[in-house]
């Protein structure tokens, strides 16, 4: 139990029988522990090293355990000390590092992963070891006829545990069946998710530390090859790229699971409402709306229409635009 603070299993065994007597001599702790002598004096040195006990003057000497709240909370307070300057140093390394490894092995910093199974294995590897947080360019084609109809079961589980992902999606997807509802239980589980037009490539970034590109092209059947940037100016050059692409995207938002379905307050918007106006301000036609909603053009028109009417907009630009000023979208 307490070997994290330096204690071994014997050391700890004479620390337990030290604090049930309060103090003790080293025979005392001997007979205690049927632990031989030299050993237990070497775990008193170790024990009054730490601040766990003290030794008293007089023979035989007598060893008085220091009140365990108190003795153990004062070596974490020095253990996290001592981890916050660990931590202090790895990045002073890690910075070093990137700026060697840039130009000393400039062969080594882009990487060519082939094999499918390799590929994905790279992938799920890149997710779970990210810290703080993904980015990424997520666009058609896709190798699997199912893409956007099943959730990505390892970015859940990150987000539970506070990884954080931004996500931006090309305009394409929009007329891709399930896609609205994968974004959306996605965001519910706080994934953030923005549209954006013309999206040159596939693309996740892993905190500031690896980057990955998928090679796909239209018509192949399956993924089979990804490049892996390592840290370059190539990789800042990716990160730079999503950011100037994020700040021209358009935000993703959904309403809360209980919110209402067919009609709502005044200034309020139903979940199908929110999903269209993202839909429409992201320069979704009626049709790709339509598909992504699961409605008839017609519908898509009417709905259209009726929050229109709502805010007293009478194009499609005046709507968006007080959807904008109203925080609906």
């Amino acid at each position: 139990m307490l070997e994290t603070i330096g204690l071994g299993p014997a050391d700890e065994r004479v620390y337990n029988a030290l604090v049930r007597r309060s103090r003790a001599t080293a025979v005392e702790l001997v007979t205690d522990t049927e632990t031989p002598p030299a050993a237990v004096r070497r775990s008193l040195t170790t024990l009054v090293g730490l601040g766990l006990a003290t030794r008293t003057n007089g023979r035989p000497a007598r060893y008085v355990a220091v009140a365990p709240d108190s003795a153990l909370e004062a070596i974490l307070r020095r253990r996290e000390s001592e981890l916050h300057d660990v931590r202090s140093h790895v990045r002073t390394l890690m910075e070093m590092y990137r700026a060697g490894a840039r130009f000393a092995h400039p062969g080594e910093l882009v990487e060519v992963v082939s094999g499918r199974d390799e590929v994905n294995h790279r992938w799920v590897e890149l997710q779970q070891n990210t810290r703080t947080e993904m980015r990424g360019f997520d666009r058609p084609p896709y190798a699997a006829p199912q893409a956007h109809t099943e959730s990505n079961p390892v970015e859940l589980d990150l987000l539970e545990r506070g990884v954080k992902y931004r996500v931006i999606y090309d305009r394409t997807v929009l007329e891709l069946p399930g896609w609205l509802e994968d974004v959306t239980r996605g965001i519910r589980h706080g994934e953030q998710a923005r549209i954006a037009a013309g999206l040159p490539m596939k693309l996740a970034i892993s905190d500031d530390r690896l980057a990955l590109i998928p090679l796909l092209r239209i018509g192949d059947a399956a993924l089979t090859a990804s490049y892996v940037i390592h840290p370059s100016p190539l990789l800042d050059a990716l990160i730079a790229l999503f950011d100037l692409a994020w700040e021209r995207s358009v935000p993703v938002r959904v309403t809360m699971p209980d919110a209402g379905v067919d009609e709502a307050p005044d200034d309020e918007l139903t979940e199908e409402e929110v999903k269209l106006l993202t839909l429409l301000a992201s320069g979704a036609t009626d049709k790709a709306a339509s598909r992504a909603l699961g409605w008839s053009e017609r519908t898509v028109q009417r709905h259209v229409m009726r929050l229109s009417q709502r805010v007293g907009a009478r194009t499609r630009f005046q709507l968006a635009m007080e959807a904008t000023r109203r925080d609906w979208i």
